[in-house]
């Protein structure tokens, strides 16, 4: 009598492409790919849902951007970044631009942002704009923000010093 071994079939293509040549291995990555995204995701990117016509036309209301939390570990805020603002936790943020930085004096006469005196110049401002705001001289350690989309009363809409440590990052997209 022979003695015949079952000779074994080379793996699918397809099973090859999804698992690899080593099953042990593929675990491996896909649990650090997991653990990699989760992290990344929960501390390094916020995704963020724009609410609102605030940030108009840069950021149509209902779109997603995400938050990059890293993004002043060595620098501070520059003024023009468009940064998420944390108010309750760091699932609940506004989106507005950065225009004053700390110590300057900001105003608004007929619509144009003066800091310091000088006329700001904004080329992402769309919509005509009529606001009219006594000077305001910005603390240490904080920032002035507002939305892109000033064509609303100045009181109707959020803006306004922002403390350093409420910034939770820039955003990307």
């Amino acid at each position: 009598m022979t003695n015949v071994e079952p000779v074994s079939e080379p793996p699918s293509w397809l099973r090859r492409l999804v698992i690899g040549r080593n099953p042990k291995r593929t675990l491996v990555r896909m649990v650090v790919w997991v653990v990699a995204v989760v992290l990344i995701s929960r501390f390094v990117l916020l995704p963020i849902r724009v609410q609102g016509i605030s940030m108009m036309p840069t950021y149509k209301p209902g779109s997603v951007n995400f938050v990059n939390c890293v993004a002043y570990l060595r620098h501070p805020p520059q003024r023009g970044d468009v940064v998420g603002i944390k108010l309750a936790g760091r699932h609940v943020m506004y989106m507005k631009r950065v225009i004053g930085l700390p110590g300057e004096t900001i105003t608004f006469h007929d619509g144009h942002v003066f800091i310091n005196g000088e006329l700001l110049d904004e080329p992402y401002l769309k919509f005509p704009c009529n606001w009219e705001h006594e000077p305001e001289q910005i603390d240490q350690n904080e920032y002035y923000v507002v939305g892109d989309n000033r064509s609303m009363d100045f009181y109707d809409h959020e803006q306004g010093r922002s403390k350093r440590d409420r910034i939770v990052g820039r955003i990307l997209l």
